[in-house]
């Protein structure tokens, strides 16, 4: 018994072959040779006519089934390309999701990191800030420190003058 999928096969391969200019190439060569059998005697005109007549109907019906054979399997064909795009657009929309949730994670790592540079720049500041009040400070110790040195040596100074005076 034969293949159901090699019936399919065959009636594509035959409904692509009439369907191509080789056969209307074909079919023009035999009217027109039946025709000129017709008028050359070989045959009656009725009697080409009837046989036309039959081959004809035979083949149109012949054409219609492969014709409908072929619309069925294209309608199989369409309907598993459907249920294709229905899954990949399934998929699409899975993947419009992901990339939206990404975009979300992507603005607060954003934000975070703009938080932290706020946050670094506001603790550079302060360091900056504590490092120009250490200088100062530091200046101002240095400052009394040589003040005090200068009156350290001043009174020293002194007290090597007084020792120095006699006493009275």
């Amino acid at each position: 018994m034969s293949d159901p999928r090699d019936i399919e096969k065959t009636a594509l391969a035959i409904t692509k072959a009439v369907g191509s200019p080789k056969s209307i190439i074909v079919h023009t060569i035999l009217f027109a040779l039946s025709f000129f059998a017709a008028f050359s005697g070989y045959i009656t005109f009725d009697r080409m006519l009837l046989i036309l007549t039959t081959i004809v109907s035979l083949e149109a019906i012949y054409l219609a089934i492969f014709i409908q054979m072929t619309i069925n399997y294209q309608g199989q064909d369409i309907a598993e390309v459907q249920e294709d795009i229905d899954e990949i657009q399934e998929d699409v929309e899975e993947i419009s999701e992901d990339v939206g949730e990404l975009q979300e994670d992507l603005e607060e790592i954003s934000e975070d990191v703009e938080e932290m540079n706020v946050e670094e720049e506001t603790e550079e500041a302060a360091e900056e800030r504590r490092k120009v009040e250490q200088r100062e400070t530091l200046e101002d110790i240095q400052s009394d420190l040589r003040k005090l040195l200068e009156d350290v040596e001043r009174l020293k100074s002194n007290h090597k003058s007084d020792d120095m005076k006699p006493l009275l």
